[in-house]
């Protein structure tokens, strides 16, 4: 709050140019429906945290071995953050600095493999991300790459498949998770396969990691050497990522095998990947937003809330089902939903942008064995975070569909778009996202 407890007047004060964008963008917020899968609103606290004075403070380094002074009250924030971290998903290691999943991913790669190792993740285009092995990518630039893929038939991954190629080609490192797979990740078959062929397992949960902290989805912690994720996804927090391990364990295999020659927890070479591997300065205001989600999704309300992510999901689901659309792998088991559109005849990217018109922002996305490039698709992925936030529930998912099935049955209706945005309006009236903002 600025001056008189109005929202944003310091802003407005000095840079009136800037606050109209600002405001522009809090009215689309308020007053649009938000379905895609990897945003989610913060709550007001969060919000607060990450606007804080901490931004001031320069970090680089850990929790008592700091390279600049001064550090004595944002090491106790990202103290906070660690242990919460490590609290909330049952683990013996936390870095919290990571300014985002890619870089998570990143230093996580940095820390298992050299420059030309052989890494096998989930192909991009059936719904795996950027940073398990894409040409795109440093990670598929920087490491030989191998892509298994899902079943046509099922959508779903067949683990004869993956043990088939992980056998082929060995990869050091096996990647489990994606960021448009609607189903529960396997990671106790996943662990068998990288077990009988001497690879390293690591799951990135990014988007289901607060299903896992809500015990609504496996937990990788048993199974997997590394695990990486985002923050602000189910999890509900602040833009970043982490890294953490269930169990901490000694460099025994020469991993980046350090300049002294002496054996290193791999902890410790992670967090040197980090920093002052792929980044300096940690965000210490993210960081300490990053400790006040953690204590949000431990209080016993957050499993509430995920609960009521993933039946919004499969309410959504069903009533897609009702209305003859293909999901790809028949449904969900978390806030995913991939859906294809070819039998409606409407391309992905067509798709997003009506319903955009109409005030609900989805993203065009590749199904498996898309036809179409990466700039057109045949589908579009929603996810339902951030409606539940909303405290949306059963009655709104289903209004939600009719309405999208209004616009995409006839994508090219104007008067219907305009009529569309207007019930999304009234719809996005009834549920606010920050009363503070209004007062």
């Amino acid at each position: 709050m600025g001056a008189n407890n109005e929202p944003y007047s310091f802003i407005k004060d000095n840079d009136s140019e800037l606050y109209n964008v600002l405001m522009r963008e809090v009215s689309r917020e308020e007053e649009t429906l938000e379905l895609i899968a990897s945003e989610n609103f913060v709550s007001y606290p969060v919000l607060e945290m990450a606007g804080s004075l901490m931004t001031n403070k320069y970090a680089e380094g850990y929790p008592g071995a700091r390279y600049y002074g001064g550090c004595e009250f944002v090491d106790q924030a990202e103290d906070l953050a660690r242990d919460r971290a490590k609290k909330l998903f049952n683990c013996d290691y936390a870095n919290v600095q990571p300014h985002s999943g890619s870089q998570a991913n990143m230093a996580t790669l940095m820390t298992f493999l050299s420059v030309g190792d052989t890494i096998m993740g989930l192909d991009l285009a059936h719904g795996g991300h950027l940073t398990h092995g894409s040409s795109v990518s440093f990670s598929g630039q920087l490491y030989n790459s191998v892509s298994y893929q899902v079943e046509e038939g099922t959508g779903r991954v067949n683990f004869d498949d993956v043990y088939d190629l992980a056998k082929k080609y060995q990869p050091k490192i096996i990647i489990c998770g994606g960021s448009a797979y609607p189903r529960h990740i396997e990671f106790d078959k996943f662990r068998e396969i990288a077990s009988k062929v001497g690879a390293f397992l690591m799951a990135d949960i990014a988007h289901p990691s607060g299903l896992v902290a809500a015990g609504l989805h496996p937990s990788p912690m048993p199974y997997c050497d590394v695990v990486t994720t985002t923050t602000h996804k189910t999890l509900r927090g602040p833009r970043g990522g982490m890294i953490m391990m269930g169990k901490d364990f000694e460099n025994e295999w020469g991993i980046t095998a350090p300049k002294s020659g002496r054996t290193k927890l791999v902890s410790e070479l992670l967090n040197s990947a980090v920093m002052p591997g792929v980044q300096g300065g940690p965000l210490m205001h993210i960081i300490a937003a990053k400790a006040l989600a953690f204590g949000e999704a431990l209080d016993p309300s957050f499993k509430v809330y995920a609960q009521n992510i993933v039946d919004n999901a499969k309410t959504m689901s069903n009533e897609l089902l009702s209305k003859d659309y293909r999901l790809i792998s028949g449904g969900t088991d978390t806030h995913v939903i991939l859906i294809d559109l070819t039998n409606k005849n409407v391309t992905g990217k067509s798709a997003e942008k009506a319903l955009e018109k109409a005030g609900i922002t989805v993203n065009k996305n590749m199904i498996p064995f898309d036809k179409r490039s990466p700039f057109i698709t045949s589908g579009i992925r929603i996810g339902t975070p951030a409606i539940t936030t909303r405290g949306m529930s059963s009655d709104e998912m289903a209004l939600i569909v009719q309405l999208i099935d209004d616009i995409i049955n006839d994508i090219d209706n104007e008067d219907k778009i305009n009529k569309t945005r207007s019930t999304v309006s009234s719809l996005c009236k009834s549920f606010p996202i920050y009363s503070e903002l209004h007062k």
